[in-house]
């Protein structure tokens, strides 16, 4: 079968977390040794594997249809796509990462001006340069290889601008946050030109609702029980579902089944509940999709 689209996954830190995302969306990609050219379930798509640093850059210009990469690295390069969806996952959290100003935790700049004259080191020099230069900070931007964090320890930097989710390995680095720079996630991105052929888009858009229903289904779980006629209204007033529970009665009995979708944050103190209004033989499911 001919290929439609030649797919950017991520390499690094989000290469895992994408390819399990891909996996509970319905995609299998198989990431053999060092090839850059993974295997895919699917005769439609070729993978390739690029840096989410420059996938915006490769997908700009054609050689790549689609990928995943995040919005600072867009940001980054200024890069003409099209932003097909938001994906908010990663390997730490599902909420958005954030770039931020850190400085020694015992330093006395406590604000961006107070960083006037000094030297930044970041992976994100283009976007920490012009981020300074509108608000008319003069500073020394460096290019940063990795290790970030510890320029600042090592004296070759007196501020860092870095990513960060949970600041553990900031303050780990005995580093304080004086600003928050921008917040990112993860966007599937397009070739423009590419999202205006027909036959492209449509499998573009199929990646993107099936890894949209995936991550939606990560957050929910399904629950089924059985529940006494005389306790079927109060069980039913208590699930925070999606829509109405479906309910079904059980053969030849006066009690009933019930199935709802609910919040996986709601579902330990829920059961509890559901047993003490009367609700028996309770299973909860991990649920795939949800569309």
């Amino acid at each position: 079968m001919e290929k439609l689209i030649k797919l950017g996954i991520p390499k690094g830190s989000l290469q895992e977390a994408t390819v399990s995302l891909f996996r509970r969306s319905g995609w299998k990609i198989n990431v053999n040794g060092r090839s850059y050219f993974p295997d895919i379930d699917d005769d439609t798509i070729e993978c390739a594997l690029c840096r989410a640093q420059e996938m915006s850059i490769n997908v700009e210009s054609g050689i790549i249809d689609a990928g995943l990469t995040g919005l600072d690295w867009i940001a980054e390069h200024g890069s003409d796509v099209h932003v097909v969806t938001d994906l908010v996952y990663s390997k730490v959290s599902e909420r958005p990462a954030r770039w931020v100003v850190a400085v020694a935790g015992d330093s006395d700049i406590n604000t961006l001006e107070d960083l006037e004259g000094k030297t930044i080191s970041t992976e994100l020099v283009k976007y920490t340069k012009r981020f300074f230069k509108e608000r008319s900070i003069n500073v020394n931007v460096k290019f940063s290889w990795g290790a970030t964090e510890a320029k600042i320890v090592s004296g070759l930097a007196d501020a860092i601008v870095e990513i960060t989710e949970t600041e553990s390995t900031i303050r780990a680095h005995n580093l304080k946050v004086i600003h928050e720079v921008m917040e990112t996630n993860t966007q599937l991105i397009a070739n423009k030109a590419s999202w205006e052929d027909p036959k492209k888009r449509e499998k573009i858009e199929q990646i993107a609702m099936l890894l949209q229903s995936a991550l939606r289904a990560g957050k929910l779980v399904g629950i089924k029980m059985n529940v006494p006629e005389n306790k079927l209204v109060k069980i039913v007033s208590l699930l925070p579902c999606l829509n109405a529970p479906t309910i079904a009665s059980l053969y030849q009995s006066d009690w009933f089944s019930v199935e709802s979708i609910i919040d996986i944050n709601v579902v330990r103190d829920l059961i509890p509940l559901l047993l003490k209004e009367g609700a028996e033989g309770i299973i909860e499911y991990p649920l795939n999709k949800v569309i």
